[in-house]
C-alpha cells in the first residue's frame, strides 16, 4: 500500500515513514498542508497520516480539500492529546480516525490496516483467494497450508491484487500503489513481478489464482 505521511515535524515524519517502509508500505512524506495537496493532486493513496498542525495549511484545511473533490481515501488524524475540539470537527470533517500524540508506531500501524481494510471492505486481516492464505499481521502467505517466501515487493502486489480481488487491475495502477516518487523502474517491472509471483503462487498448481486480462492488466479470483 501507499501511505502518504505529512507532518512538520521532520524527526516524527522520519521515523514514522522508516517503521512504515519496514512494515512493507510504499511511503511518500512532506512537511506543509500545500506540499500534502501537491502530492495528493498526482498520485493516489490508500491512505493519508494527517498531523492537524501543519504550516501553510492545516490538516484540517487538507482533509476539506480531500472531501471536496470526493477522494474516499483513508485519512488518519495526528493530534495533541488536549485538542479535543480539532479531533471532532476532523471526524465529522470526513477523517476515518485519528491517533493522540505521543503515541506508540504499533498503534499507528494497527489503525492504518484499519481504516484500509473497512475501504477495502475486508473485516479482517487476512485476505484469501481460494486455498491462497495472506496474513497482514505476520506477513505470511500459504497456499494449500504450504508457505511461501515473497521479497517486500511481491508482498506488496499481493496484497493489493488480493484487496482487490476480482477486480482488474492496470499495470499503472499497480505501479502507483506499490511505489513511491523516488521510484525509477523500467516499463515491465510490473509484468516480471506478476511473474516472480506466478511461479511461486501458481506454480504447480492446477488452479492458476493470477490471470491475465488481455491489452487491460492483472486479476486474482477465487
Amino acid at each position: 500500500m501507499r501511505i502518504l505521511v505529512a507532518d512538520d515535524e521532520r524527526d516524527l515524519n522520519a521515523v514514522i515513514s522508516r517503521r512504515l517502509a519496514l512494515e512493507n508500505f510504499s511511503v511518500d512524506s512532506c512537511y506543509d498542508g500545500e506540499e500534502a495537496v501537491d502530492y495528493l493532486s498526482f498520485a493516489e493513496y490508500d491512505c493519508v497520516v494527517l498531523d492537524i498542525m501543519m504550516p501553510k495549511l492545516s490538516g484540517l484545511q487538507v482533509l476539506e480539500w480531500i472531501r471536496n473533490r470526493k477522494k474516499n481515501t483513508p485519512v488518519l488524524l495526528l493530534t495533541a492529546k488536549d485538542a479535543v475540539n480539532d479531533r471532532v470537527t476532523g471526524l465529522n470533517a470526513g477523517a476515518d480516525d485519528y491517533i493522540i500524540k505521543p503515541f506508540s508506531l504499533d498503534e499507528l500501524i494497527a489503525r492504518i490496516h484499519a481504516v484500509t481494510r473497512r475501504q477495502s471492505g475486508n473485516t479482517t486481516n487476512v485476505l484469501t483467494a481460494g486455498n491462497l492464505v495472506m496474513n497482514i499481521n505476520t506477513h505470511s502467505v500459504t497456499r494449500g497450508g504450504v508457505e511461501i517466501n515473497l521479497s517486500s515487493k511481491e508482498f506488496a502486489i499481493l496484497e493489493y491484487l488480493l484487496k482487490n480481488k476480482g477486480n482488474v487491475l492496470s499495470r499503472e495502477k499497480i505501479e502507483e500503489h506499490i511505489w513511491n516518487y523516488d521510484y525509477e523502474g523500467g516499463s515491465n517491472v510490473i509484468d516480471v513481478y506478476i511473474s516472480y509471483l506466478r511461479k511461486k503462487v501458481d506454480g504447480e498448481n492446477s488452479e492458476k489464482l493470477i490471470k491475465t486480462v488481455r491489452g487491460v492488466g492483472y486479476i486474482i479470483k477465487d
